[in-house]
C-alpha cells in the first residue's frame, strides 16, 4: 500500500510579520511547507526553482505584502568567466584544501561558526545558535546535502559551506568562514569554488539565495556574472 503521508501534495503556511532583517522599517513574512517522504527531493527542487530557499527540512520564500525586494538568483556557471580581480581571488586561496563531507555537524564547524556570528552578525537572527541548533541545521535534512570544507596548510578549518546538490546546480544553503582573514575573501572564494565545482561535474548553475534591491550588503551577489533572476516570467538575465 503506497504511504499517502509521503506523496501528497504538501501543504504551505504563512508566518506571522516581523521586522525585516535587511530594510529597515519592513515588516517580513514567509511563506513555507514542509519537505518529508519519499519526494522531499524532488518537492525541495521544484520549490527551489521556484524562488524557495532549504532550512533543514522546511522550504520558505518572502510573501511580504507591498513589497518584492528579495529576488532570487543563481549564477549561470557553465558561462561563467572569472574576471581580473575574482582571479586575484582564487590565486590569494589557492593554498586551501577543499573536501566534501558528509552533513554531519563537528564541533570544529560550530567553533568557526560561533567565531564568525559572534564577529560578522552579533544580536542577528542567528546570534543565539547553540551545539544542538546546528547539529539540527546540518543533520536534519530529508534532501541530497553536504559540507564543504576549506582547510589551510597547517590543517586548520578556515571556511565551511553547507550544500544542497540538485540535479541542475548547487545550491549554497550557508556559508561561514574565519572572520579574521580578509585579505582571503573567504565567502567571494566559497561562490567561486562552487562554481568551478559545478563547471566541472557539468551543471549549469549555482544558486545564492536571495539579492536584495536596496541592500548594501546582498551586493556582493551581482558580482558573479552572468547571474539570473526569478521573475514573474521565469529564470531571466538580471541586468
Amino acid at each position: 500500500m503506497t504511504d499517502q503521508r509521503s506523496t501528497r501534495i504538501p501543504q504551505f503556511f504563512l508566518t506571522p510579520g516581523g521586522p525585516c532583517p535587511y530594510l529597515p522599517g519592513r515588516v517580513e513574512r514567509k511563506v513555507f511547507a514542509r519537505l518529508a517522504g519519499n519526494l522531499a527531493q524532488p518537492l525541495s527542487e521544484a520549490l527551489t526553482h521556484s524562488g524557495f530557499r532549504r532550512s533543514q527540512s522546511i522550504a520558505y520564500r518572502p510573501a511580504c505584502e507591498g513589497c518584492n525586494a528579495c529576488v532570487s538568483v543563481r549564477v549561470q556557471a557553465s558561462e561563467f568567466n572569472a574576471g581580473r580581480n575574482l582571479k586575484r581571488n582564487f590565486k590569494r586561496n589557492d593554498d586551501l584544501v577543499r573536501a566534501e563531507v558528509a552533513a554531519e555537524a563537528t564541533r570544529e564547524q560550530f567553533a568557526l561558526l560561533r567565531t564568525y556570528l559572534d564577529s560578522r552578525h552579533p544580536g542577528g537572527g542567528m546570534s543565539d545558535m547553540g551545539l544542538f541548533d546546528y547539529v539540527a541545521m546540518v543533520e536534519e535534512t530529508p534532501v541530497e546535502t553536504h559540507i564543504v570544507e576549506y582547510r589551510n596548510a597547517d590543517g586548520v578549518l578556515m571556511a565551511a559551506a553547507l550544500t544542497d546538490k540538485l540535479r541542475d546546480g548547487l545550491s549554497m544553503v550557508y556559508s561561514f568562514y574565519h572572520p579574521g582573514e580578509e585579505t582571503r575573501s573567504l565567502g567571494t572564494f566559497m561562490i567561486l569554488d562552487h562554481i568551478r565545482r559545478a563547471q566541472e561535474i557539468g551543471l549549469p548553475y549555482v544558486y545564492l539565495g536571495y539579492w536584495v534591491h536596496g541592500s548594501e550588503k546582498m551586493d556582493y551577489k551581482i558580482r558573479f556574472a552572468p547571474l539570473e533572476a526569478l521573475t514573474p516570467n521565469g529564470w531571466e538575465p538580471l541586468a
